[in-house]
């Protein structure tokens, strides 16, 4: 695993994978399973973002011209 991405992913929470007994295939699943949580995390997190830009455009009021 590379560094940006245990450091995105947390370290304490790869630590513990690497300290857990298993074998090598199953710890790489592991990573992968976090890597893809990482994923659709960022991806809620956008669409949220992108859902409160629209609400503000679309409710925005308008100001009154003196």
């Amino acid at each position: 695993m590379n560094k940006p991405l245990e450091i995105k992913i947390g370290s304490t929470i790869y630590a513990h994978i690497s300290t857990v007994r298993m074998s090598e295939a199953e710890r790489q699943v592991a990573v992968n399973a976090m890597k893809d949580a990482d994923l659709l995390v960022d991806a809620f997190v956008w669409v949220g973002k992108k859902i409160e830009q629209l609400t503000e455009r679309l409710f925005l009021k308008p100001s009154l011209k003196h």
